[in-house]
């Protein structure tokens, strides 16, 4: 009866998973197709037609913004790509690597807006790295350049790369567990290969088609991400996502076909940047074996330098937000404030509480469901593969709201909500994020639930305990580090929501990362950095919380095998072979 009980609970759970994370996927995608075709009933239009696509075309400057948007996803993409490459190929296995490997869990914890913020005020003309500059070099002129707002896009490839780095290579570490990494070496090493030329010829062809959805995810970001390129991209003009965010808020009513058309012609790219990633990872992978079997040359990668950087870029953006948070005067070119002051926190701390409070009660919300979810579909995904009665849930599937420019599939679901009960903000809002987060759960979670033992489960179950009580009992335990960081990751991901937010919360619902945006762009510094900070220390708390539960629990389970080896010393040979 129970069995029955927790079977039935386990597929309605699983119902509900589906419901959730998947089928907001339909409105996403038909709503942008169907407004993208001019047809929006709530507008009185009716009709298919290309009148969207006709007024887009004819805007001055589509093609060299969207050169732009292709210019600054692509090389974000690759450039961190090969940075992440080579910062494993010279740092893997090194006495530090494991102090490097700690490091990730505050730079994954700052938000992109946060960062961007931080970033700004390290490289605009009269940011810290000027100041520095000015110090040491009085006449060098550093203030008519600027990596901030630049017509290139440099700045915004640079963030974008500096930002992405630590999650490629948090996303690789379990990636290269699974590939045994020092044997590989161990056996290059004794036929003459060295350490770099064992890298770029043994493991590069097998690390690339491991890492192939993180990188399609690093590129969708990098062509749809609105929030960033609003603090440091260009202007003049501006990135093709920012284009589409602008009409979508026009007041005109009529520019809606051309921004949905917009999100459909983003969508398109986005698919065409993939298969573009897919066809380099082709030519590095097979079409390359004459110089994979040479072993004459490899290329010189900067791999201690690049972490080097982005460690020091990355951490020293907090110590900036800091110093402005507390600044009342500070002048360029001096290294710290003259005058300090509380009187903006005293100013902005009533606001706060209400903000603070509703970024962390969705983030809660939403990566505790998005958890449950991914650890839901996760062992449905093992059922089916171990019993092959059913199709497991496909991983491209999972990676869509990855994938897929947000914008375009928030667009379609904001349409779709004109039709359902549109004033329950809170509700969509918290949908929203458990949809976005949920696949950098799962994703969080896919190797240690590969990588756990089964036979664990056949001997408990064997023994006559329930399934519930197996995971409950054993699977849990072993597996709730992963969890807990899995679990943080939904928690820093749904504190950096920005569109989702804005878009189906009609503005009604003000977070730290929307108000930090609105602020980036033309407010005081000082307020500015007060919102950047609290954004960037709230997913940095509940890190630090997920290591200590995760290291609690590894003590409690090497405690408990210590114990069990110290009671097993005591029983006699006798009685140990009459238990046998």
């Amino acid at each position: 009866m129970n069995r029955s009980i927790q079977k039935i609970s386990f597929l309605l759970l699983l119902a509900a998973a589906v419901l959730i994370v998947f089928v907001p996927l339909l409105p996403g995608l038909a709503g942008v197709v169907f407004t993208a075709f001019a047809y929006i009933p709530a507008l009185e239009l009716r009709t298919f037609s290309l009148t969207g696509f006709t007024e887009l075309l004819l805007w001055p400057g589509l093609h060299k913004s969207i050169l732009l948007t292709l210019f600054i996803g692509l090389g974000s993409t690759f450039l961190s790509a090969v940075l992440a490459f080579s910062i494993l190929q010279s740092c893997w296995g090194k006495r530090y690597w494991h102090k490097l490997e700690k490091l990730l869990a505050p730079i994954l914890a700052l938000p992109h807006v946060a960062f961007a913020v931080g970033f700004a005020f390290l490289f605009t003309p009269s940011g810290f790295v000027a100041r520095i500059l000015n110090t040491i070099f009085s006449d060098l002129g550093i203030t008519h350049w600027s990596l901030i707002n630049d017509p290139y896009g440099l700045g915004l490839i640079l963030a974008l790369t500096i930002k992405e780095v630590p999650f490629l290579l948090f996303m690789s570490i379990a990636l290269l567990k699974q590939l045994n990494i020092n044997s590989t070496l161990v056996m290059a090493h004794s036929l003459g290969y060295s350490n770099a030329q064992a890298w770029q010829k043994i493991i590069l062809p097998q690390w690339l088609p491991k890492i192939r959805f993180t990188l399609f995810a690093v590129m969708a970001y990098s062509l749809s991400v609105v929030d960033v390129a609003l603090v440091l991209g260009p202007t003049s003009p501006s990135t093709f996502p920012v284009l589409i965010w602008q009409w979508l808020n026009d007041a005109d009513l009529s520019t809606l076909p051309k921004a949905s058309a917009g999100a459909f012609l983003l969508l398109l790219l986005c698919i065409v940047a993939l298969y573009l990633i897919r066809f380099v990872e082709w030519l590095v992978v097979c079409r390359q074996r004459a110089w994979q079997s040479s072993g004459r040359r490899s290329l010189p990668l900067p791999g201690k330098s690049a972490i080097l950087f982005t460690y020091v870029i990355s951490l020293t953006t907090l110590p900036v937000l800091l110093l402005w948070s507390f600044a009342q005067r500070w002048s360029f070119p001096d290294l710290l404030p003259s005058a300090w002051s509380l009187r903006f926190w005293q100013q902005e701390w009533l606001f706060l509480w209400g903000i603070i409070g509703n970024s962390i009660s969705i983030a809660l919300i939403s990566a505790t469901f998005a958890l449950l979810f991914a650890i839901i579909i996760h062992e449905y995904n093992q059922h089916s593969v171990t019993h092959k009665r059913l199709p497991p849930v496909p991983r491209l599937l999972i990676a869509i709201p990855m994938l897929a420019p947000q914008l375009s599939i928030l667009f379609g679901i904001q349409i779709a909500t004109l039709f359902a009960a549109r004033q329950h903000y809170y509700l969509w809002v918290i949908w929203a994020h458990i949809f976005f987060a949920f696949p950098y759960v799962y994703l969080v979670l896919d190797g240690p639930w590969r990588s756990y033992e089964k036979r664990l489960d056949r001997v408990a179950l064997s023994l006559g305990m329930s399934p519930f009580k197996v995971w409950w009992k054993i699977k849990r335990p072993i597996l709730l580090p992963a969890i807990c960081i899995a679990w943080a990751v939904g928690i820093s991901v749904s504190l950096a929501q920005y569109l989702p937010t804005l878009m189906l919360g009609g503005g009604r619902i003000a977070t730290l990362t929307t108000e930090a945006v609105a602020l980036a762009s033309g407010q005081d510094r000082r307020i500015s950095a007060i919102y950047a900070l609290l954004q960037s220390l709230v997913p940095f708390i509940f890190y630090i919380l997920a290591i200590f539960i995760s290291q609690k629990t590894g003590m409690m389970i090497h405690q408990n095998k210590v114990n069990k080896r110290s009671v097993d010393s005591d029983v006699p040979i006798s009685k140990k072979s009459v238990n046998y």
